[in-house]
């Protein structure tokens, strides 16, 4: 894993345990056209992700969506289907706001997907829903499931 990586993350963590942020975040059930899931696994957590990340002040919440994929796997056509639901998350000191979003890559999203950022992302994937990989974030694998019931979520992340 990266090292500056791990070092920002821990400063930045200690900043918000003193600042008490509120944040908004998105996140994407990204599909292609065979119903796999795409997963990210980032150079400085142990766990396999949703690609997603922070909304920048004045962006909109689509536009964070449509930069974050193309900054983390490389997907340029994605098109949002639906919202699967809005999460809030205390953890790390921050009052975080998830937008988690159905999409569906483009055509070409398979052929596409790659692992764009190579200091952030350390290896991205499809996955069949009935068999992702471990480790599974624990918020990762709730979204996942609430998606295969076809249920939209709020409460905690």
């Amino acid at each position: 894993m990266a090292w500056t990586h791990r070092l920002a993350g821990k400063a930045a963590r200690i900043v918000w345990r003193i600042t008490r942020p509120r944040t908004i975040g998105v996140r994407a059930i990204l599909l292609d056209r065979d119903g796999r899931i795409a997963l990210v696994r980032h150079t400085y957590m142990e766990h396999w992700y949703l690609p997603g990340g922070g909304v920048n002040k004045g962006e909109s919440i689509d536009a964070a969506l449509f930069r974050e994929l193309a900054e983390e796997v490389g997907v340029t056509d994605a098109r949002i289907e639906r919202v699967l639901g809005v999460y809030h998350s205390r953890r790390e000191g921050k009052d975080d706001h998830i937008v988690i979003f159905v999409v569906q890559g483009g055509p070409d999203a398979s052929a596409e997907f790659r692992r764009a950022d190579l200091a952030e992302i350390e290896e991205a994937a499809w996955f069949a829903p009935d068999a992702l990989p471990a480790p599974l974030s624990p918020a990762t694998a709730r979204r996942i499931a609430e998606y295969r019931q076809g249920a939209t979520g709020t409460g905690p992340w």
